[in-house]
C-alpha cells in the first residue's frame, strides 16, 4: 500500500521503479522512447510532446488545452500535440488523452522505432493470419446475439453454460409488440460493430455521436445512472457543453422514481442515460428494461456498457441505442493489447445517423493491435464460462468470512433480480467481486498472494485497491471520502477479478491474507 500511495502522490522513489503500466495511465516505454526521439528535433526545443492515435486526435487535444502555444504535428505516420513545457498543461493534455483513449499504440510506436533504426526488430508474438477485423466481428456477433438465436461458433466448448434463464415478457425498446425479452434476433452488419483502440475511445466516440445528434434537437443533458468508471464520469463532466447545466448524476441505480421525476421536469432536454451493466466497482444493475422504456418515451437515448460482466454474460443490445465495450477485458485475456468496440442497435430509430457519427469520431485501431486481438479472441466465450463457474465459490467464501464486512457482486440481493433479467444463463455471474474489510486495508493488501493491478478480465486473477487507484483525489480528503460514502463507496474497497486458477487456490490466497 505504501507503493500505491507513492505512485498516486508521484513519489520519485516509487515512480522511478515503474517502467510500464496500464497504457492510458503510464506512458509505454516504446511510446516514451519515440517521443524522446522526436522531441530532439530543433522545432520542439523547450516543448513537451504527447503522441496520439491520429492527427485528428492531436488537433482535438490542442483545442482542448485552449493554449495558443499548443499545436498538432505529424512526422510520417506518427502524430502528436506539442505545447510549452509547463506541468499544468502537460497534466491536462495527458488527462484528456487518458479520458478519451487518444494515446498512440505501443505496437505502432515499436514499429516506428524499428523504422528509425532505434530497435532492431519488433517483438515476436502470435498474430492472426487472415482478416483480423472479420474474426473479431465474428466473435462479437455471437457475444451480442439475443438469447435463443446465438449462432454457432468454432472453438467454443459445448455444455459449459446452463440453460437460458426463462425470460419475462416485456415490451422491447424498439418494438411495438409484446415479445419475449431477448428473443428477437438483431442482425448485426459490419457497420454495426465499430472497433476502437480502447474501451474509453469507444465511449468517447459514442458520446460525441449522440451529443451531436441530440444537440440538434435541443437535448444537451446527460444522465449518469450509478457510480461509473472514472473516465466515463470524466467525459460526462468535462465534455458536456456546461457541466453545471448538462451533467446529472442519479447515484442509485434502483432510483427509477428519481429518474421519472427528472424526465418529468426536464425530459425535452435530456440527450441520453449512461450506465454500466453492472456498475464498476459496486456491481449494481439497474432495471435496464424500465430505464430504456422511460428514455424512449421521452426521446432520450440509452448507452449501456456491459464490460464488467461481458456481453457473453448479459444480453443488453435490445435495450440500448448504443453499447460500448472494452475488449481489453476478457477478449484479450493475456493483458497485452487494449481495444474496444461500439455496437449500434440496428433496430434503433437513429441507427443510420449513429453509424455515421461514430465513424466520424472513433479513432483508428493500429493493424498489429487488431491482428493480436484476433489471435486471442476466439477463446473469449470459453474464458468467461470457465470463470463464471469459480466466481460463486469465491463470493461465498468472502461473504462467510468474519474479517470481510461487505461483498459486492452481480448476485448481491439489492439488484440481483435486475441482473438476472439480463443474464444469458443461470451461470452467467461474471468475474468481478468487490469487498471491504473489518480491519485496515494495508495488512490484507500487503499480504495477499494474488497478482495486483488496475484492470480485470484476464486469464489470471487480479486484485486492486480500486478507490486508491481510480479516485485518490477523493480518498485523501475528508470531504472526498464523504462524497464516496454518499455513493455507497468505502475508500478501502478492494476489487478482485477472478481468473482461471482453481477456486481453492484463489480462496487459499485470500484466507491466508485475511488471517
Amino acid at each position: 500500500m505504501r507503493a500505491v500511495v507513492g505512485y498516486e502522490e508521484k513519489d520519485p522513489v516509487i515512480c522511478a521503479q515503474i517502467h510500464s503500466g496500464y497504457p492510458r495511465f503510464v506512458t509505454h516505454p516504446f511510446v516514451r522512447e519515440l517521443g524522446a526521439q522526436i522531441s530532439r528535433e530543433r522545432a520542439f526545443e523547450g516543448r513537451t510532446l504527447c503522441l496520439t492515435s491520429s492527427r485528428r486526435m492531436a488537433e482535438e487535444a490542442a483545442a482542448h488545452l485552449q493554449d495558443p502555444g499548443a499545436q498538432a504535428f505529424t512526422r510520417g505516420d506518427i502524430h502528436g500535440v506539442a505545447f510549452p513545457r509547463e506541468a499544468g498543461t502537460e497534466r491536462r493534455a495527458r488527462t484528456f488523452l487518458q479520458n478519451v483513449g487518444g494515446i498512440l499504440s505501443s505496437r505502432h510506436a515499436e514499429d516506428a522505432l524499428v523504422a528509425r533504426g532505434v530497435t532492431a526488430r519488433a517483438a515476436d508474438e502470435a498474430l492472426f493470419q487472415g482478416d483480423p477485423a472479420a474474426e473479431i466481428r465474428r466473435v462479437l456477433r455471437r457475444a451480442y446475439a439475443a438469447n435463443g438465436v446465438r449462432p454457432q461458433s468454432r472453438g467454443v466448448q459445448a455444455g459449459l453454460g446452463s440453460d437460458p434463464i426463462p425470460r419475462k415478457r416485456v415490451r422491447s425498446r424498439f418494438s411495438g409488440s409484446q415479445t419475449e425479452s431477448g428473443s428477437d434476433p438483431l442482425l448485426l452488419s459490419d457497420r454495426d460493430i465499430v472497433l476502437a483502440p480502447s474501451g474509453m475511445n469507444a465511449v468517447y466516440a459514442a458520446f460525441r455521436a449522440v451529443s451531436a445528434l441530440q444537440a440538434a434537437r435541443g437535448r444537451t443533458v446527460w444522465v449518469q445512472l450509478g457510480w461509473l468508471y472514472l473516465d466515463t464520469i470524466a467525459i460526462l463532466k468535462t465534455l458536456t457543453p456546461d457541466a453545471v447545466r448538462d451533467y446529472v448524476c442519479v447515484p442509485d441505480v434502483t432510483g427509477l422514481a428519481a429518474l421519472e421525476a427528472l424526465f418529468a421536469a426536464h425530459g425535452t432536454r435530456i440527450a441520453a442515460i449512461v450506465t454500466e451493466v453492472p456498475t464498476n466497482p459496486l456491481m449494481q444493475t439497474a432495471d435496464v428494461a424500465a430505464v430504456s422504456a422511460l428514455a424512449r418515451r421521452h426521446g432520450a437515448m440509452v448507452l449501456l456498457d456491459p464490460t464488467m460482466a461481458s456481453p457473453f454474460n448479459v444480453d443488453v443490445l435490445g435495450h440500448a441505442d448504443v453499447v460500448v465495450n472494452s475488449l481489453t477485458k476478457f477478449a484479450a485475456p493475456d493483458g497485452d493489447v487494449i481495444a474496444g468496440a461500439v455496437v449500434i442497435n440496428p433496430a434503433g430509430p437513429d441507427a443510420d445517423a449513429l453509424r455515421s457519427g461514430i465513424m466520424e469520431h472513433v479513432e483508428p485501431v493500429y493493424a498489429r493491435d487488431v491482428a493480436r486481438l484476433a489471435a486471442e479472441i476466439d477463446g473469449y466465450e470459453d474464458l468467461v464460462a470457465r470463470i463464471n463457474a469459480t466466481t460463486p465459490q469465491v463470493a461465498a467464501f468472502l461473504e462467510s468470512h468474519p474479517a470481510v464486512r461487505d461483498v459486492f457482486w452481480s448476485q448481491r440481493q439489492e439488484t440481483r433480480a435486475n441482473y438476472q433479467a439480463l443474464a444469458r444463463t443461470a451461470a452467467s455471474v461474471g468475474a468481478v467481486v468487490s469487498f471491504t474489510l473489518e480491519g485496515p486495508i494495508e495488512r490484507f493488501y500487503d499480504r495477499v498472494g494474488i497478482p495486483k493491478g488496475p484492470s480485470f478480465g484476464m486469464a489470471n486473477s487480479l486484485l486492486c485497491p480500486y478507490l486508491y487507484l481510480a479516485h485518490y483525489d477523493l480518498v485523501r480528503t475528508e470531504a472526498g471520502r464523504a462524497e464516496l460514502a454518499a455513493h455507497g463507496l468505502d475508500a478501502s474497497l478492494i476489487r478482485l477479478s477472478i481468473g482461471l486458477e482453481p477456486p481453492d487456490t484463489i480462496i487459499a490466497a485470500l484466507a491466508e491474507a485475511l488471517r
